[in-house]
C-alpha cells in the first residue's frame, strides 16, 4: 500500500493539502497564533517521510506541482492593493520609508549574524533573501551563488515566525496604525504575514502585499551590494 502510495504522481502534493487542512482544523479549534497551519503541515509532513523511511525526493516528484502557483499566488495579492489605491497615494512617502528600513534592517542582521557564527559567503547570501517570497529568494540566492535550499527554509522559517508573533509585537510596541501593521508584516515576513495582515483587516492586507513586491525589488539590490560585505 505504501509502495503505490509513494508511487503515485502527485502523492507528494496530495499529502502536503490533506496536512495544511488538518493544521487549519486545529486553528480553528484551538484559536492560537502558534498552531500556524503552514507550520503544523511541515511538521506532519517531516514525521510521514521519517516514520514511514519515504525518501524526499520521492516525496518532491509530486510536491513539486505545487510550487507552480507560487508566483500566480503572489501576483494575486495585487488585488487588495488595487482596492486601497487612494490610501496609498496619500500615504506613500511614509509606507517607501517603511519598506525600506525592513528590508536594510533584514540585511543587515544577516550580516551581523553571519559574522557572530562565522558563515561561510554561501551560507551567508543564502541567508540574505530570508524576508521576500520564496519565488524572488531562489533567484536572489541562484544569482548570488548560494544554497537554494537553505534559502527555502529560512525563507518559509521567518514567515511562520512573523505570522506567529507579528499581531503580538504590535500589541507590545502599540502599533495601532493599520498601514505600519501591513508594512512591517509584509517587508518582515512576505506572504505568509501577508495571510496574517489579511486576518487583521483590509488595509492591513493591502500594504502588506505593497510591501512584498516592493521590498522583493529591493532586497535584489541590496543583497547583491550586502554580498560583497562578508
Amino acid at each position: 500500500m505504501l509502495d503505490f502510495l509513494t508511487n503515485a504522481t502527485f502523492f507528494g502534493a496530495v499529502a502536503s493539502i490533506v496536512f495544511y487542512e488538518a493544521g487549519l482544523l486545529i486553528k480553528k479549534k484551538c484559536k492560537l497564533a502558534i498552531f500556524n497551519p503552514l507550520l503544523i503541515s511541515i511538521i506532519f509532513t517531516t514525521l510521514l517521510l521519517i516514520v514511514c523511511k519515504i525518501d524526499y525526493d520521492v516525496y518532491y516528484e509530486g510536491a513539486k506541482y505545487i510550487s507552480y502557483f507560487l508566483t500566480p499566488a503572489t501576483v494575486c495579492l495585487a488585488i487588495p492593493l488595487y482596492e486601497q489605491f487612494e490610501l496609498l497615494k496619500k500615504n506613500v512617502t511614509a509606507i517607501m520609508a517603511g519598506i525600506m528600513a525592513g528590508v536594510i534592517s533584514s540585511v543587515l542582521t544577516v550580516l551581523c549574524v553571519s559574522v557572530l557564527f562565522g558563515f561561510s559567503h554561501e551560507e551567508y547570501v543564502s541567508f540574505l533573501p530570508k524576508s521576500v517570497t520564496t519565488a524572488i529568494g531562489m533567484g536572489i540566492t541562484e544569482q548570488l551563488g548560494g544554497y537554494v535550499s537553505i534559502t527555502v527554509a529560512v525563507i518559509i522559517l521567518t514567515g511562520v515566525f512573523g505570522n506567529v508573533i507579528g499581531e503580538a509585537v504590535c500589541k507590545i510596541f502599540r502599533i495601532t496604525e493599520p498601514v505600519a501593521k501591513g508594512v512591517a508584516l509584509g517587508s518582515s515576513s512576505h506572504a505568509i504575514g501577508t495571510v496574517k495582515a489579511m486576518e487583521m483587516g483590509e488595509v492591513e492586507g493591502a500594504m502588506s502585499s505593497l510591501s512584498i513586491a516592493v521590498s522583493g525589488l529591493i532586497t535584489v539590490i541590496f543583497a547583491a551590494v550586502f554580498s560583497y560585505l562578508y
